[in-house]
């Protein structure tokens, strides 16, 4: 039955529809649930490690319900992002409630839109990709899947990496450098594919210009049927997610950096590269991102077998909560420097 558990996942959604149809003091929906109910629930709840025995991992890892279970986001996602472009184009809205649903839909698209095309991005079917760019689409972040799988996964916790954030860099500073850096970068690396087959930086193979190409017909269509203040709104609303997206970034690697071998490249990533943690909401709400260091170890392995590892720094908080406490840096950098420098001091004793 412990199987089941992520369907909890879908109180997210759920609780975004609450705040589009009673608006209000609740048009905020999501947003409640995910850095107030679940930072306080987990600060009164045991953390588990509940881990999968290898003889039963080959079986878990097969099991479909886990991947049906991601599919059902999909639909769910786009008839959320309907139902908001719908509430904003037909209701009298104050602006409290459009700037209230309008977060609200930003922590839809970043939370379940960009979180889980993350996850179904490192799978092998054309089908699973193709659902990964689907769910990047309202977001307008499609370009992640580029840059996250071939530079992301290659560069983290070293300074080539634009999503690693450095010790003492504020995430405010970090949103810029990670957002500006990662696009450039997904140019730079479709642009060395390119040019390894042979083909012209401008050809139609490249996916950078059929992505923005994807993006800019979503944002137009939109302006078009639903006119100019909702259109607004649904790229305010995937800006929201992005921001939700490099927070998540900015504490998971923060400060942690990879050895620099006598020849020059980096140490091989391992699993003291990544902050981790093992609270139990967190790891539901977000697909066990939050055991971050086995994602980097084997990005192969399907959400629901990831493991913990004792020896990976673990954050003292949750995800959520620690995305709370790094809005205000002096709060985070008190936090996490001295576990910062105490783990890179001991990276030498972590073994592959």
């Amino acid at each position: 039955m412990r199987d089941f558990k992520y369907l909890l996942a879908y109180l997210l959604p759920f609780s975004a529809f609450i705040g589009f149809y009673f608006r209000g003091y609740l048009s905020g929906g999501s947003v409640y649930l995910a850095f107030i109910i679940i930072p306080l629930l987990e600060l009164m709840l045991p953390v588990l490690s509940n881990e999968v025995e290898d003889a039963a991992e080959d079986c878990k890892a097969n099991a479909k319900l886990f991947d049906y279970l991601l599919y059902m986001n999909v639909p769910l996602l786009y008839a959320l992002l309907g139902y908001y472009l719908y509430v904003l184009h037909t209701q009298l809205l104050s602006v409290g409630e459009i700037v209230g649903i309008t977060i609200n839909m930003g922590v839809v698209l970043g939370a379940m839109g960009i979180n889980l095309a993350h996850e179904l991005g490192h799978r092998k079917t054309r089908f699973e990709r193709v659902l990964a760019k689907l769910m990047l689409l309202p977001a307008l972040y499609m370009h992640f899947t580029i840059e996250h799988n071939r530079g992301h996964h290659k560069y983290v916790a070293t300074p080539k990496d634009p999503a690693t954030s450095r010790k003492g860099e504020t995430l405010y500073f970090f949103w810029w450098r990670s957002i500006k850096d990662s696009w450039l970068h997904a140019w730079q690396l479709e642009g060395r594919r390119l040019e390894k087959e042979g083909l012209s930086f401008w050809s139609v193979r490249n996916e950078m210009i059929q992505i923005h190409l994807l993006e800019l017909t979503y944002v137009v269509a939109i302006f078009l049927f639903f006119g100019m203040q909702t259109g607004i709104s649904a790229v305010a609303a995937a800006f929201f997610g992005i921001i939700l997206l490099e927070t998540v970034n900015y504490i998971e690697h923060y400060g942690l950096l990879r050895q620099r071998l006598p020849s020059g490249r980096y140490e091989k990533v391992q699993k003291c590269h990544s902050w981790n943690s093992n609270h139990e909401l967190g790891r539901i709400f977000l697909y066990e991102l939050t055991r971050h260091a086995d994602h980097h170890y084997k990005a192969s392995r399907k959400y629901q077998i990831l493991r913990h590892f004792e020896e990976s720094p673990q954050l003292p908080l949750g995800y959520p909560a620690s995305m709370l406490v790094a809005l205000v840096p002096p709060l985070w950098f008190r936090m996490m420097d001295s576990r910062v420098e105490a783990y890179n001091r001991a990276r030498n004793n972590f073994v592959e």
